[in-house]
């Protein structure tokens, strides 16, 4: 069947890594300022283009997928020919209501508009207006090879600038529970959480892959790909009993959720305390992803919704 040309914005890095993997060529509409380029993502696959957004109208796509409020409402209108804006056209959001959890309208609203959110939990949150929604659940990969070894008696947390973000992200959880138990911290501006670093994504898995555990302090946001690429290392996931995860994370299966913190920091002190019970749950973290969060099934999606919106 035929490639499609699809027009976005870089938005999430790591997602936008996994989005490469569906059969079709994608062209990132790239700032005066080279924001959204290709860049150093080295690792990508090889069917994106940079295109400059002064030369978007002399271009023919199949389909525009847009990831922000700002791609929607404003980049298309200065971007985008008349031609252009009349294509098939998709909304990626990543996120959950920010305003209020149950009564925020999305600025979509357009039945000639595919919504598509990343978790259930996202889709029930929204309200959608008339726009038509379908949920893609993610999808991830790791390098070949890489497997949990636990022998860090510690646990890792992998959240970008957490001190910055505030409550929704769990600064204050993470900062209660490293109080008792060793943490490291991963991410963008470590260094405002007494961090450790920053990893590159293809070098992560195998950095993470040797703790205890991965602990997510986060309250409120979309399902982490960061909590999933560590789950399919073989890492058990500790984390609070919220959102998405609530319907991936099993007490006693592959990890532990709680929304008592107290009961998570006795979870986590198990897990430094008994490595076979951790490399247990591991292999169930693992078996939940390969299950239900791999990459073919992403791809495959994906594809599925792109030709269906393309007609």
């Amino acid at each position: 069947m035929r490639r499609l040309r699809i027009l976005t914005w870089q938005v999430h890095g790591s997602y936008m890594y996994y989005l490469l993997h569906a059969p079709h060529d994608f062209y990132l509409a790239v700032g005066k300022d080279n924001s959204g380029s290709r860049g150093q993502n080295t690792h990508w696959p090889d069917n994106t283009t940079d295109v400059p957004e002064k030369q978007i109208k002399d271009l023919e796509f199949d389909l525009i997928l847009f990831q922000t409020r700002q791609n929607y409402e404003v980049d298309q209108y200065e971007f985008l020919s008349e031609k252009q804006r009349r294509l098939p056209r998709i909304y990626l959001e990543h996120d959950p209501p920010r305003q209020a959890p149950t009564d925020t309208r999305h600025w979509v609203d357009d039945p000639e508009v595919l919504l598509v959110h990343c978790t259930h939990f996202n889709n029930l949150m929204w309200d959608n207006n008339r726009t038509p929604s379908r949920v893609i659940e993610h999808g991830v990969t790791i390098p070949e090879g890489v497997r949990y070894s636990g022998e860090l008696e510690k646990g890792i947390v992998v959240i970008n600038g957490l001190k910055q973000r505030g409550r929704r992200l769990g600064t204050d959880i993470f900062e209660q529970a490293r109080r008792e138990i060793p943490l490291d911290l991963l991410g963008i501006d470590w260094q405002a959480s007494n961090g450790l670093g920053e990893i590159p994504l293809p070098d992560l898995p195998a950095f993470e892959a040797r703790y205890r555990f991965f602990f997510n302090p986060i309250r409120y946001t979309s399902l982490g790909l960061a909590v999933l690429e560590a789950m399919l290392t073989g890492l058990p996931v500790v984390g609070l009993a919220t959102t998405e995860m609530v319907m991936v994370i099993q007490n006693g299966v592959n990890g532990y959720i709680d929304t008592n913190p107290a009961v998570l920091t006795e979870r986590m002190r198990e897990l430094l305390d008994d490595p076979a019970q951790a490399r247990k749950l591991g292999e169930g973290a693992r078996q939940t992803v390969l299950d239900r969060f791999n990459i073919q099934r992403f791809a495959r999606d994906w594809d599925e919704t792109f030709r269906m919106v393309a007609g």
